[in-house]
């Protein structure tokens, strides 16, 4: 199969990743092969440093023989593909209403103030990259933050201020609730029907 690209000198897979998209693209009929967008677009990002420029689009593009436009369509809909450079640790801030409601508002203050940036911004040091998004997707235990592929959740003022000093003194701190016993996305405070069953894992319904 032949995936080379003619145009992108200034970005392209590596022999690894070149060899990773082989494999995505095997996996549509050729004359679908336009469906492969996504994964390609985050694996190009992850590859260049957490970002998708013009040349990686190009380069993309150029790859599914899509237009280039198809593909800035693509990254720009979505808030999982991000513009412009980012820091080393970037922070993801649920602002949608289930959050807002559980206060989101404390974490994104907790955010601005530990980290000196607003949204959108990057601290001078290039460490910390402090983003909103829209609908992390895990309402149930917001207020949510996303963090390398993983969701800190149940957060408050000061449990967003804990979470962040740790990432800076590079400690590390489970994923999950925060500032409850919830069990993953289990109502608070434990189940309250079908206990015989919950205590049993594995018991018969």
């Amino acid at each position: 199969m032949n995936i080379s690209v003619r145009n992108a000198e200034a970005f392209e897979f590596t022999p690894e990743n070149l060899k990773w998209a082989a494999g995505q693209l095997a996996k549509y009929p050729a004359s679908r092969k336009q469906s492969a967008v996504m994964p390609l677009l985050t694996k190009a990002q992850e590859q260049n440093n957490g970002w998708i420029s013009v040349p990686v689009m190009e380069y993309i593009a150029d790859m599914l023989e899509m237009p280039y436009i198809r593909v800035q369509e693509v990254v720009t809909f979505y808030t999982m593909y991000r513009q412009k450079p980012v820091g080393k640790h970037v922070i993801e801030v649920c602002t949608t209403t289930p959050c807002w409601l559980r206060g989101s508002d404390d974490v994104v203050a907790a955010c601005k103030d530990e980290l000196g940036i607003g949204f959108g911004e990057t601290t001078a040091d290039g460490e910390f990259t402090l983003l909103e998004v829209e609908c992390a997707g895990a309402c149930v235990n917001a207020p949510v933050i996303a963090y390398k592929e993983e969701y800190y959740e149940d957060l408050d003022n000061d449990s967003t201020r804990k979470f962040i000093r740790a990432i800076k003194n590079g400690d590390i701190i489970a994923p999950g609730p925060q500032t409850t016993d919830r069990h993953k996305s289990a109502p608070q405070g434990g189940p309250t029907t079908l206990k015989e069953f919950c205590a049993t894992p594995g018991g018969d319904s």
